[in-house]
């Protein structure tokens, strides 16, 4: 048994050093210099002897941005047609055929054109990663995953491309691009994000003090989380520390369901744990009873939580406090996250003992008991 798990450990570190290492900035928003940034880095590269060259940049069409370009080798783009028009997307085949030594790669949450080999331009890089090729890439704060209820809520902009959180977990490097508002707004006025035309919009909507103000906020406390992740997984700590593992409890629910993923998928990548999603399906939620529309919501949701990294657990039982007692034994759970129950008084009296019996076994195993609000 040690032998095998000798054996495996070994390949895990042969694998990881064949992979290419993944460098991620990330911006509060729109112009705070991610692009600009990666391009003067690929220019340091360059100058450094370093096989470095572009495979997709979005440059907006900023003057500065695109001065940058210059000087830089870049892989053509590939053309594709959809519905009538030609596009331009990256080049995923030539950029493992030439194999530079680093690619730069714009834009991670796109989502590719339809006849791509991949949905999403974040696929793309981990195939880079795969090949061995180092990759430097951008992405907004807006667009992680597990952000998105908290993005909405500050800015009522319901951001439709997002990429999964592990992607942040599979950077070697995470850097923030930091403005002030002040300094962000100014850009924003002298014309250096957007066309004259779309200023005023931008102002009125997404580019308001109070909402950059807050992005920046999730922008710090994001890299933060990270930096303190790889310390904790990189440097050897002396004393014992207590592994979590989170259970997140969902229903067929939608929106509460979504919810509760998203913040625990949180929770898991802050204290870099492992975590599991579980549905106990009842007798009066069989697949003969339960309404069609609920059932697609509910299989959204757990294609939801396995795209942020979580394990699922499908059960059927007739009672939901003691299928979650009995995951949480065989689970080694450290932490239960459940949405607050929507329920009429008379609900709330006939389900207090089975309540308690929860809460009283987890008090007694040591395991928290987290209620997220939705």
């Amino acid at each position: 048994m040690e032998e095998r798990k000798s054996a495996a450990h070994f390949l895990d570190l042969i694998q990881r050093s064949r992979r290419g290492k993944f460098k991620l900035y990330i911006g509060m928003s729109a112009g705070v210099g991610k692009t600009y940034r990666m391009l003067q880095e690929a220019h340091a590269l360059l100058r450094n002897g370093i096989d470095v060259k572009i495979g997709y940049v979005e440059t907006h069409n900023r003057a500065e941005t695109v001065a940058l370009l210059d000087g830089l080798p870049i892989i053509p783009r590939r053309s594709l047609f959809y519905k009538g028009k030609e596009l331009e997307e990256l080049d995923l085949q030539a950029i493992i055929n030439l194999r530079p030594e680093v690619v730069i790669v714009d834009e991670l949450a796109h989502s590719n054109i339809e006849g791509s080999k991949n949905e999403k331009r974040w696929l793309d890089v981990l195939d880079i990663l795969e090949a061995g090729i180092n990759v430097i890439s951008a992405v907004n704060i807006q667009h992680i995953e597990s952000l998105h209820d908290e993005v909405l809520e500050i800015t009522s902009i319901d951001v439709k491309e997002r990429i999964p959180d592990r992607m942040l977990a599979e950077a070697d490097e995470v850097v923030n691009i930091d403005l002030t508002a002040e300094e962000l707004i100014g850009r924003l006025k002298d014309g250096k994000i957007y066309d004259a035309t779309k200023i005023a919009a931008a102002l009125a909507n997404f580019f308001k003090s109070d909402h950059i103000l807050q992005l920046r906020e999730l922008a710090l406390k994001e890299v933060a989380s990270q930096v303190q992740r790889k310390v904790e997984t990189e440097v050897v700590l002396s004393r014992s520390v207590k592994k979590e593992r989170f259970l997140a409890c969902i229903s067929s629910n939608e929106k509460a369901a979504k919810t509760i993923i998203r913040k625990t998928a949180r929770l898991a990548n802050y204290y870099n744990s492992k975590w599991f999603v579980l549905y106990v399906q009842t007798p009066k939620e069989s697949t003969t009873k339960i309404a069609l529309n609920k059932q697609r919501y509910l299989l959204n949701n757990l294609r939801l939580a396995t795209e942020l990294g979580a394990e699922i657990i499908k059960v059927k039982a007739t009672s939901i406090a003691k299928a979650i007692i009995k995951e949480c034994e065989e689970h080694k759970i450290t932490t239960v996250c459940m949405g607050k129950p929507h329920l009429t008084w008379m609900k709330v009296i006939l389900a207090t003992d089975t309540f308690r019996t929860l809460l009283n076994t987890l008090s007694k195993e040591d395991i928290d008991l987290i209620i997220f609000s939705s």
